[in-house]
């Protein structure tokens, strides 16, 4: 009697277990993505996240957990602590080499391998820049390309007409822009080169100068490029002639570089190195700003430099402690080569396209 009961009861367990599968009542829940972004400010996160969401709708097996204002120190930490979320992205492509060489990021050949995607749909410069050693553990994200900002409205009451293409014009100018206060402390500052402020830094400007990292053999060369010489003599002066302690005085009083209180919008500075990025924020801040875009002004003695420039991008990948893997890869591939979605991005962010096929894209605006 007991084995009957036994298996009777084992029966209706069995009944009831079908049941339920018939009836959907076992349906796996939606697997919880958790991604990790750079992007924090007004137009900038809320564009992701739109996007974001449209995978989300599209897959219904995943759900999102977009995290903004991530930098690159809390990435490691995560991921030294085994804490990494599923997918990661960074503005800072000089940090590939890191988590490249360290396999910090995962090697993303084998899955663009499996899913046939060849690393050539991207434009030469970001496949550079993803790749560290022969191991590519990233894919770019949208490119950014810097270059001069100017106030039409401040040139004109100066006398200009038009940017400064050379570095002796580009530090008349910034003389002719400046404003002083009866103390001589600065009112508005033609060009600030304080390396730390806002996007200066050194790398950006030095391109500028013809300055180079590595010799043929990968030997740093930094104290024998004469690029660089020029360059730190060039921001000396310049800061000479303000007076230190007046730029330090200037810059303490400006406002944040991502807010609506941004020195060149606010019309504190004529001139100033940004990121095409910058385009969506005046759009959306100063709409009425009258200004002007330019590529940065170059030495005096290499006029052919003039119209290129730095180059960085906007990374992604999949850190090694990270969860479900096959989903965060999924999710990475859809950001990076799907055309729609790089194009909205590059609409809401005004940040460049990153792979040739979504340069054409008629979606672009």
């Amino acid at each position: 009697m007991k084995r009957v009961a036994i298996a009777a009861a084992l029966a209706g367990v069995a009944a009831l277990a079908a049941a339920g599968i018939a009836g959907g009542a076992h349906k796996a829940s939606p697997t919880k993505l958790t991604v990790w972004v750079g992007w924090s400010a007004g137009k900038e996160f809320v564009t992701f996240k739109k996007v974001a969401a449209e995978y989300d709708k599209q897959h219904p097996d995943v759900t999102l957990d977009v995290v903004g204002g991530i930098v690159d120190q809390k990435i490691v930490a995560a991921i030294r602590a085994g804490q990494a979320p599923d997918v990661v992205s960074s503005f800072n492509s000089y940090n590939v080499g890191i988590y490249c060489g360290t396999k910090a990021w995962l090697d993303l050949k084998p899955f663009m391998d499996k899913s046939h995607i060849s690393a050539s749909i991207f434009p030469p410069a970001t496949m550079y820049y993803t790749q560290y050693g022969g191991t590519r553990c990233a894919l770019p994200l949208l490119a950014d390309t810097y270059g001069l900002y100017y106030n039409k409205a401040l040139f004109k009451k100066a006398g200009l007409t038009a940017p400064p293409r050379t570095i002796s014009e580009l530090t008349r100018y910034a003389k002719k822009l400046t404003q002083r206060n009866p103390d001589g402390s600065i009112k508005v500052m033609g060009l600030d080169p304080f390396i730390g402020f806002y996007e200066n830094v050194p790398e950006r400007w030095a391109a500028a100068f013809g300055g180079t990292w590595n010799d043929a053999k990968g030997h740093a060369i930094l104290a024998k490029s004469p690029g660089w010489t020029k360059w730190l003599k060039w921001q000396k002066s310049l800061i000479d002639w303000y007076g230190y302690n007046n730029v330090v005085k200037f810059q303490a009083g400006l406002g944040d570089e991502f807010s609506t209180s941004n020195a060149f919008e606010t019309g504190k500075l004529a001139m100033n190195m940004d990121g095409e990025w910058r385009v969506a924020f005046l759009a959306n801040e100063r709409p009425t700003l009258q200004y002007g875009t330019a590529p940065l002004p170059v030495d005096d003695s290499q006029p052919s430099l003039y119209g290129s420039g730095y180059i960085n991008g906007t990374i992604i990948g999949i850190p090694k402690n990270g969860h479900h893997t096959d989903q965060a890869w999924d999710l990475v591939k859809w950001l990076t080569t799907n055309t729609h979605a790089l194009a909205e991005l590059s609409n809401g962010l005004r940040n460049v396209p990153s792979t040739s096929a979504s340069t054409h894209s008629k979606e672009l605006i």
